[in-house]
């Protein structure tokens, strides 16, 4: 008697950090009910795509792979495509006949449903309507089953401490998305965490649509700094590492646990959106208004040497060159170390959609673009001013380029999103993984290059 191979599932996870975790998690819950991921998702039973679908460019990409994946499936390479995440619980069932080749559709709360709809969808004949699985609001939690599970590198993982988001910014749909904001219990991470440095990870990046938030919803819990404290009390030497924080809610015991821990990185990861008051007041975003003015120089005193990254966002209704030339002025005189700019997308069932004097998409990208070039200058004088500094640095693997050279992340740099620091000189010793101190010896756009700190000064690099 002959018995069936498992079905293969190959994964195409689209957005952010944050859904990577979930296609994380749906791997867990495929795994230990039986079924196998494949190494390509071009040579699996069942193609799962995690979408995002925060704005038009997000929904434009997760639609272009849905139409490829539904033509491979059309054409005998599989038997089932599955969407799951932000896409369907933003559009629930409207999308069905824009994707008929499409099996089934699974919300944001339906992670660890999707074994059974695996199977289900594989076994679904040519004319069944398509599973539709999304709540009306989302509320659920998960915890990954095989916690050591991460899809984003070997040395380093993204820690989710939390869900939804209770901030009612009128640009964003995420909370109408993601629900109300809802965290993790301290013991679930710290146990998360734990597997995963025995595993070999030495980067605990902790992210959620905003992870100042954290405790907030849970009375008597651990706020942020409690967290912190838990996750620095861990054995063993690795970094911790605060993403997607709220400008407002960065407060004194949070910087107290930082600047007292062994783990955590002076590395606060903050989106301002916009510094002029009428603006950040348009957006729903007044009490940025009340802490920005004193915000980048207290966080400074309190953490010397703090790393700060933000986003802004430009050409939102109403705003005039005037309120441009404000946030390029703020920009210029705060030296961010790094900013990301996001020209205005109106987005449907958000306030900021309806609101009078929109700004030309083509005025909003020029401005995307001047904001850039402001900040790539303050770029360019805080690395020269980092050429010949020592700081400790993350190998990630072996530079393809160079024999005997590494690719690794500084402690100013967050996965993905900061750069890179290119290695030479380290020990045949050297391993993916290790933490290293180094020295910088040069600079090119958002990337170094660094030698072991111990190595003769001069030796590599006019910086030297």
């Amino acid at each position: 008697m002959s018995i069936e191979p498992p079905l293969t599932v190959g994964l195409i996870s689209l957005g952010c950090a944050k859904n990577l975790v979930d296609t994380q998690i749906m791997s867990g819950v495929l795994l230990t009910e039986g079924l196998t991921l494949a190494h390509d998702a071009n040579h699996a039973d069942i193609v799962l795509i995690n979408t995002c679908a925060f704005i038009e460019a997000a929904r434009e990409e997760a639609s272009a792979i849905i139409d490829e994946m539904s033509a491979h499936k059309a054409g005998g390479g599989c038997r089932a495509v599955i969407v799951t995440g932000c896409l369907p619980q933003r559009y629930r069932g409207a999308l069905a006949a824009r994707f008929p080749q499409v099996d089934a559709w699974l919300g944001v709360d339906e992670l660890e449903s999707i074994a059974h709809v695996a199977r289900e969808a594989a076994a679904r004949p040519p004319d069944a309507p398509p599973v539709v699985l999304v709540s009306s609001q989302p509320k659920a939690l998960f915890a990954p089953r095989i916690p050591q599970l991460a899809f984003s590198h070997p040395a380093s993982a993204y820690l989710k401490i939390a869900e939804g988001c209770n901030h009612a910014c009128a640009f964003c749909a995420i909370p109408g998305i993601r629900g109300r904001f809802r965290s993790r219990p301290v013991d679930a991470l710290v146990a998360e965490a734990r597997a995963l440095l025995k595993d070999g990870r030495r980067e605990l990046n902790l992210v959620a649509q905003d992870s100042t938030g954290y405790g907030r919803d849970r009375r008597g819990a651990p706020r942020l700094a409690g967290l912190l404290r838990a996750l620095d009390a861990l054995p063993g030497r690795f970094w911790i590492r605060i993403l997607y924080g709220y400008p407002a809610a960065v407060g004194d015991d949070l910087l107290a646990a930082m600047a007292g821990a062994r783990h955590v990185l002076p590395y606060l990861d903050i989106p301002i959106q916009h510094s002029h008051p009428d603006i950040l007041r348009a957006m729903r975003r007044a009490d940025t208004v009340r802490v920005l003015p004193g915000l980048v120089p207290r966080l400074r005193a309190a953490l010397p040497g703090v790393v700060l990254r933000t986003t802004c966002l430009v050409g939102f209704p109403g705003e005039t060159e005037a309120h441009f030339e404000h946030l390029a002025a703020f920009v210029a005189q705060t030296r961010f170390d790094h900013l990301g700019v996001f020209a205005f997308s109106p987005e449907a069932g958000t306030p900021a959609r309806e609101l009078p004097d929109p700004v030309p998409a083509e005025v909003a990208a020029a401005r995307r673009d001047r904001l850039m070039r402001v900040q790539q200058g303050v770029v360019e004088q805080n690395n020269r001013a980092r050429i010949g500094t020592t700081t400790e640095a993350l190998l990630l693997h072996p530079d393809p380029t160079r024999r005997g050279g590494w690719l690794a992340r500084a402690d100013w740099q967050a996965p993905d999103v900061d750069g890179e620091t290119r290695l030479e000189g380290l020990p045949a010793s050297a391993k993916t993984g290790d933490l290293v101190k180094i020295r910088i010896v040069g600079a090119e756009g958002y990337d170094f290059t660094g030698v072991p700190a111990r190595r003769p000064r001069g030796a590599i690099g006019s910086g030297a």
